[in-house]
């Protein structure tokens, strides 16, 4: 719709909705049957798997309608990974380089590369950023954490998260 943002290099698959004042960074991939609502920022490089849900009004209700200033951001940054069929409540921030397993149900801030799953998302585990998961479990590793994969160093960040090591 007038007014969307998208960037270089991306992709919409089939059947997806981009409404007004939408921003979609560049490289972003988003499969069939996607709608993105207004208050929707995706970063750059984001994967949004098919029939995934983003909601933009934490309580709708047709006899109280909402206009558009009442409207909830829902921020996902770089890297981010949104797989299929999940819901992503509004006014939540997906980290960067999360990982959000299939069908997960998120319903609160995702912190960067943990991996969640489940209804409602949970912290399982921590991914790297080529995707291979670099821990397990709800709390980020102690110490520096090398990917098995592809040997890039993390260490736990001061938002919660986890954060390059080696940059």
């Amino acid at each position: 719709m007038a007014g969307a943002v998208v960037g270089e290099r991306c992709v919409l698959g089939q059947g997806c909705f981009v409404a007004a004042r939408v921003r979609i960074g560049s490289g972003c991939r988003i499969q069939n049957h996607v709608s993105l609502y207004e208050g929707l920022v995706l970063g750059s490089d984001v994967f949004v798997g098919p029939c995934a849900v983003f909601t933009n009004v934490s309580r709708p209700r047709v006899r109280f309608p909402r206009n558009r200033s009442q409207y909830e951001q829902t921020v996902v940054h770089d890297g981010a990974t949104i797989g299929a069929n999940c819901t992503i409540v509004c006014g939540h921030t997906i980290g960067e380089a999360a990982f959000v397993a299939a069908g997960a149900v998120v319903t609160r801030d995702v912190p960067s590369r943990a991996l969640v799953a489940g209804a409602p998302a949970r912290v399982i585990g921590w991914v790297c950023d080529c995707g291979a998961t670099i821990a397990k479990g709800a709390e980020p590793p102690q110490g520096p954490t090398a990917c098995p994969d592809c040997a890039r160093s993390y260490r736990r960040a001061s938002s919660g998260g986890m954060e390059r090591a080696d940059s």
